[in-house]
């Protein structure tokens, strides 16, 4: 019955989801789709999805861990659904958050409390704080649905002394870690702390340890065994990328600011639902002195306002720090601290601890927050039911006149401070109607609580329910109309991707396969070549290959056409990189030329206006496969820097890396015209090549070098060497041969690894 009332409880919640009336919107759709989208075409044909070539000119796949080719519940939506689409995914990331809710209740029950302590904990926690605001951060979603079930198995293993909930916790564990994201982190820590606590508190700890050391053994065995290959092709894909690592500052610029944390008690405080322009927390256009930068929707850590009166009952009564209870409370106040960031000393400490230093942003912690709240408010309900005769004294309706109204003092301090005391009146009213709503049901349910337990749960945990969907129901921040996102639907009749696709499909030949640049067309735009198998020379993605991003400037996202950047080595749209590139076709949200002022007249060729974007041809895009008769070297390192291209024809010579004596002799040679050469497969981790030649020379690959990348001539292993700063070749002797090109991650990391990080073969 409590899990049937959780289900209810959870459908009302997430209703204009579930009915499709709003999607999950911004990295939901912008990021996490697509990725989906292509795992799923991808297994549908066939075809590895390990490499994308249709985002940055060839992603990573297997080593992102934003792809959830590792994440259990969209790898298995994946596997039914071939063509997935917005709805699908949204559902399947609210079933993961009931999931999650559902082990917690079954957890209240294991340790013996009161199943209305259950049915709270688990309605706050799938849509309280982030889970409710930040539902767009799918991974981060999932890493903490995964919470209470590891948390379940760990107790099962140690009060049961079972092997088999061992082995459950090391597969819930491996799903923790692979998903590879700052929430992950943040709770591997508390369940590694969480069972030293279990096994250590007590007269009999020693015994006690003994004996749960096998099975935790097991456990830890069987995640390290499961998420060891993905977590360290992860680490040598960062160790290779944009941003191997977070300093000091730059993680501080991601804290919560304290201010914040008002919101517990005032949701709409600084207007997080509504437009950015409305916005006035820290950091907004209002309040732009603090140095951060989150998105307004990070800092909301609202869990209901019936749960934190609970709270502050059960604090009056000391009922947090009880011994069955208080490693949650402290672990509250440890993740707060973290939370904070540089506004706190502490984080410095923090910053040290192994993991830390890959993250950007302390305010992740929030999730775990409204976790961490919400059993604790699961808890101070059940110590009410546990003790129904017990009054509600003066002191803690005291305690929570005087929060409330401290709470309302700083907030008109701070409208005050940066002059928006305008906007105050709705949000102190809404908050004033949850209170209001809050203590009518508590003055109901506790006369109730000995003889009505039920009555009394369904008016505590039914008010909690409406306020939920009413205060973290869908906003500008995690419910948007569908419609926003119908360039995503595998059948969309978007004419931008219409006239893309027609363009690269009527163009394409033996050695051409044109790529393209969605520019400037909206934050969701540029990772829907993904979507519909376009081959994007930009994308959205945090993490990329460094050595592209130094070439080509390519930035996280660009979806607004100021965030177009160039490089010395691309420091145009009119330059010899973009023409190796392949680029023949941009869909700009802008004239070209007001993007990139160095463009001359006749430079790109209008083709004209199609929906929203302007749609040009570059007429000088060079064919994706070559033959180059002669090699030079070049200093790959001072071209990256400078841009000066020595004086070569790209469809004659390649320029291969000085550095690297594995390279073979770099000379001159005579000109030919007679050598032929043709893609005849091209798929996302395999390309087979043929070519033919009186007198042999290099088959050139216009797609992004990575070490992890293999070549074959005639089943023989050949090298593939660095080409142009950026591409792919192989030396090939005379005569007609097939060249085979096949991405190889774990042979490439193993190579990689033994190679001292370099991964050169």
């Amino acid at each position: 019955m409590p899990i049937a009332a959780l289900m209810a409880g959870w459908t009302i919640m997430v209703w204009p989801w579930l009915s499709g009336a709003v999607t999950i919107p911004w990295d939901a759709k912008a990021q996490f789709l697509p990725q989906i989208q292509f795992l799923a075409v991808s297994i549908a044909r066939g075809e590895s999805p390990f490499w994308a070539p249709f985002v940055f000119s060839g992603q990573n796949q297997i080593a992102d861990p934003q792809s959830m080719m590792f994440s259990p519940p969209f790898l298995l939506l994946a596997l039914v659904d071939g063509k997935p689409s917005a709805w699908a995914v949204d559902v399947t990331t609210l079933l993961a958050g009931l999931a999650g809710a559902v082990a917690l209740l079954v957890w209240f029950r294991d340790q013996g409390w009161h199943w209305a302590g259950g049915l709270l904990a688990g309605l706050t926690f799938c849509f309280g704080a982030s889970m409710a605001w930040r539902l767009q951060h799918t991974g981060q979603v999932l890493s903490l649905a995964y919470f209470p079930m590891a948390l379940l198995a760990l107790d099962r293993m140690l009060r049961r002394r079972s092997y088999a909930y061992a082995l459950l916790l090391g597969v819930v564990g491996a799903a923790i870690v692979l998903g590879r994201d700052q929430v992950a982190l943040l709770v591997l820590y508390i369940l590694a702390a969480f069972a030293l606590w279990r096994m250590c508190d007590g007269a009999d700890a020693p015994a006690r340890f003994r004996a749960a050391l096998p099975r935790a053994a097991l456990a830890a065995v069987v995640t390290v065994a499961i998420s060891a290959i993905p977590v360290t092709l992860t680490l040598l894909l960062a160790a290779d990328s944009n941003r191997p690592m977070i300093d000091l500052e730059g993680a501080g610029r991601g804290s919560l600011h304290p201010a914040l944390l008002l919101t517990a008690v005032i949701p709409q405080l600084f207007g997080a639902a509504f437009r950015m322009e409305d916005y006035w927390g820290p950091p907004s256009f209002a309040w732009n002195d603090t140095g951060l930068y989150i998105a307004q929707n990070m800092g909301q850590i609202y869990i209901g306002m019936l749960p934190v009166l609970v709270l502050i009952i059960a604090a009056v009564r000391g009922h947090l720090w009880a011994r069955e209870i208080r490693f949650f409370s402290a672990a509250l106040a440890v993740v707060t601290l973290y939370s904070l960031g540089w506004y706190t000393p502490v984080f410095r400490l923090f910053y040290l601890l192994p993991g830390v230093d890959l993250y950007r942003r302390p305010a992740d912690a929030t999730f775990v927050i409204g976790a961490l709240m919400a059993m604790l408010a699961g808890y101070a309900l059940h110590r009410l039911f546990e003790r129904p005769w017990e009054p509600v004294h003066r002191a803690a309706w005291i305690a929570i006149g005087a929060s409330i109204a401290l709470a309302l003092v700083v907030a008109c301090a701070l409208g005050l401070r940066v002059d928006r005391l305008a906007l105050l009146p709705y949000p102190l009213i809404a908050a004033g109607a949850s209170l209001a709503v809050a203590v009518v049901a508590l003055l109901v349910a506790l006369p109730r609580l000995a003889l009505e337990p039920w009555l009394a749960a369904l008016v505590l945990c039914g008010a909690t329910t409406c306020d939920l969907a009413w205060n973290n129901g869908p906003s500008s921040s995690s419910g948007l109309p569908p419609a926003v996102y119908e360039v995503f639907d595998p059948a969309t009749k978007n004419p931008i991707i219409a006239s893309l696709e027609a363009l690269v499909d009527a163009g394409r030949t033996a050695t051409r396969r044109d790529r393209i640049e969605l520019l400037g067309l909206g934050f969701h735009w540029p990772n829907a070549s993904l979507s519909h198998g376009l081959e994007n020379t930009l994308g959205y993605n945090p993490v990329r290959s460094a050595l592209y991003a130094r070439a080509t400037g390519a930035g996280d996202t660009i979806g607004s056409p100021s965030e177009r950047k160039f490089s010395p080595l691309l420091p145009s749209y009119r330059s010899l990189l973009v023409d190796m590139l392949g680029l023949r076709y941009v869909a700009a949200g802008a004239p070209l030329e007001t993007i990139d002022p160095k463009l001359r007249p006749g430079d790109w060729t209008l083709i004209g206006r199609v929906g929203d974007a302007w749609l040009y041809e570059n007429p000088r895009a060079l064919p994706r496969v070559s033959f180059a008769h002669s090699a030079l070297a070049a200093d790959f390192e001072a071209l990256l820097a400078t841009g000066a291209w020595p004086d070569f024809d790209p469809s004659r010579t390649v320029l291969l890396d000085a550095e690297h004596p594995t390279y073979p002799d770099a000379g001159g040679g005579p000109a030919e015209t007679t050598a032929s050469v043709g893609i005849v497969r091209y798929g996302n981790a395999k390309i087979e090549i043929a070519a033919d030649s009186p007198k042999g020379g290099y088959v050139v690959l216009n797609d992004l070098w990575q070490p992890w990348w293999y070549a074959e001539i005639d089943g023989t292993a050949a090298p593939v060497l660095r080409a142009n700063v950026v591409f792919r070749a192989v030396q090939v002797p005379a005569g007609s041969h097939r060249i085979t090109f096949t991405f190889r991650p774990l042979q490439g990391a193993w190579d990689q690894l033994r190679d001292g990080g370099h991964g050169q073969h």
